[in-house]
């Protein structure tokens, strides 16, 4: 990855190939930092066990959702005391205040908002395996390490709300955001390895050049 993203012409300051002041930047070398976090949403009151499986939510999620996101959940484990994610695996969740609506400035597009308990629903931040999961990794990364703006997909707008509720709760400055339009193939469907899409290195191995790749994509 790191070779094609130097072939296609990115530079970085800091990472896992070149150090940094805010290391480590593997995310399996940083569960203390995550570990710090949950608790301190545990303790504070914002999360709760979940005994759900991806197949009990589901069924039971009646509400249509977007391909690109998961269904709200439906509250089935909200009253579950914390006492019982004490000695048995299971998953915790952030609870969102039904109705509260989550605003930002997005700078690519516009501005935006969601609403909790109808775009999205409780988000599982700590998994049954006992690992962070991506809305908890990305908040801690960013917010121990001072990012300042966050550039990605437009598929994750509705990640950002819940990201952004993440901040709120642990009394970090959220970042500035900028979601980007994806890039699809001619159909219009965006590339996925699911869909079996074209990646950097095979473009590259068919002797497109950046300029080329870049030329097109613009």
């Amino acid at each position: 990855m790191f070779e094609d993203l130097r072939w296609f012409g990115l530079r970085w300051d800091e990472g896992p190939d070149v150090g940094g002041p805010c290391g480590p930047y593997d995310q399996s070398q940083r569960h203390s930092h995550y570990l710090a976090a949950f608790e301190r949403l545990r303790g504070a009151g914002f999360l709760y066990p979940c005994a759900c499986s991806r197949r009990d939510i589901r069924l039971a999620a009646s509400a249509p959702h977007p391909e690109d996101d998961e269904p709200v959940y439906p509250g089935t484990c909200r009253n579950l005391p914390a006492s019982y994610g004490t000695g048995r695996p299971c998953a915790w969740r952030f609870r969102v205040s039904d109705g509260e609506t989550v605003r930002f400035l997005d700078g690519a597009q516009g501005a935006l908002h969601f609403v909790a308990g109808g775009d999205f629903g409780d988000f599982v931040v700590w998994r049954q395996d006992g690992a962070p999961a991506y809305h908890l990794a990305c908040v801690v990364d960013d917010g121990l390490m001072g990012v300042t703006e966050v550039v990605r997909g437009a598929d994750l707008l509705r990640s950002t709300a819940r990201q952004i509720l993440l901040f709120r709760a642990l009394g970090w400055r959220e970042p500035k955001w900028f979601h980007c339009p994806l890039v699809t193939d001619a159909t219009g469907i965006r590339l996925a390895k699911r869909h079996a899409a074209l990646s950097l290195r095979t473009l590259r191995g068919q002797g497109l050049s950046p300029e080329e790749l870049r030329a097109t994509w613009s």
